[in-house]
């Protein structure tokens, strides 16, 4: 399958993500200010993009399965899995410290302890964003001891947690109103996370053209799949939210949503031309790993952009 390869000089890039995720999320400001989006959605935006990561590590076992020789062994996954995952243990704390900040009305540096304690004890927002934090800790000690243990475990438990723990929070929001909504809402964030995080995980982990060949192609369907499905839910949650076309412009909310809607279609472009040169090239074994971790890494950077617009269209009135 081909573990030797190029040079490893693109993961690197991959770093960039978080600036370029950033610069979504100032698009948003100067659109949607002065309704928004919160500053919080700066640490929102870092922990989708790391629970997304973990949770594409956890999907390239679904992507090889039935191999006889997997490209990416189980062994290699713990270690990603369990240092991604403690991070955003870390970014789901501070977001739920400072969700009891604003609830309280204090500073999230003097919140005081028992003000902490009712937010996550006695209010909803609270009891989800501990319930998300929950799982992400779970998840971090898992995949810890696993890749202590040398185990060959099933990464389905890590797939199962994060899927959870990107969902709570926005599955509760204004469309779990609506019949379906909570549903719909779920579809979309996973199908985000399905987007992006696999393909950050491959240009982590696999090395040599005979990977690419082999996982590639098998990603590409899986994408188109996850850009029809966020193509659908986020026209119903925009027309539920919205109500009419003249909102796109007339409010803050509005115009981040059909920034958003651009970048989706550029994407899609980007894909479908992907999908025509890049995918049957690499397929064939005549892309080098190089030229294809350049690729993914050129995604991985426009699609943290849109992460961006939807960190912050999340916090926005």
């Amino acid at each position: 399958m081909g573990r030797a390869g190029a040079p490893r000089t693109g993961p690197r890039w991959l770093l960039l993500a978080g600036p370029a995720g950033l610069a979504g999320v100032g698009l948003a400001w100067l659109l949607a200010t002065p309704s928004g989006p919160d500053p919080s959605s700066a640490i929102r935006l870092l922990s989708v993009l790391l629970g997304s990561t973990v949770l594409g590590l956890a999907a390239l076992e679904w992507l090889q399965r039935g191999d006889r020789r997997p490209v990416v062994p189980r062994a290699d996954l713990w270690r990603p899995v369990a240092a991604l995952a403690g991070a955003w243990s870390v970014a789901e704390a501070a977001l739920l410290v400072s969700a009891a900040a604003e609830t309280a009305e204090r500073a999230p540096g003097v919140l005081p302890a028992a003000a902490f304690g009712r937010f996550v004890g006695e209010i909803s927002a609270g009891q989800i964003g501990a319930a998300a934090l929950a799982c992400t800790a779970a998840t971090t000690v898992f995949a810890a001891v696993a890749f202590r243990l040398g185990a060959p475990w099933s990464p389905v438990p890590v797939a199962v947690l994060a899927g959870f723990a990107l969902a709570a929070r926005p599955v509760t929001g204004h469309m779990s109103a609506q019949t379906l909504g909570s549903a719909f809402v779920a579809v979309h964030v996973l199908a985000a996370a399905l987007w992006l995080g696999p393909l950050v995980a491959m240009a982590m982990l696999v090395r040599g053209r005979g990977g690419w060949a082999l996982l590639l192609p098998r990603y590409s369907t899986l994408a188109w799949r996850c850009v029809a499905a966020l193509a659908v839910t986020g026209t119903v949650d925009a027309a539920v939210r919205l109500g009419g076309p003249g909102a796109l412009v007339d409010t803050g909310y509005g115009r981040i949503v059909l920034a958003k809607a651009v970048a989706l279609v550029a994407l899609a472009g980007l894909g479908w031309w992907w999908r025509r040169t890049w995918v049957p090239a690499a397929g064939a074994h005549r892309t080098p790993a190089e030229e294809s971790l350049r690729r993914a890494t050129v995604e991985v950077l426009a699609l943290s952009v849109a992460f961006g617009l939807a960190a912050a269209l999340a916090t926005t009135a």
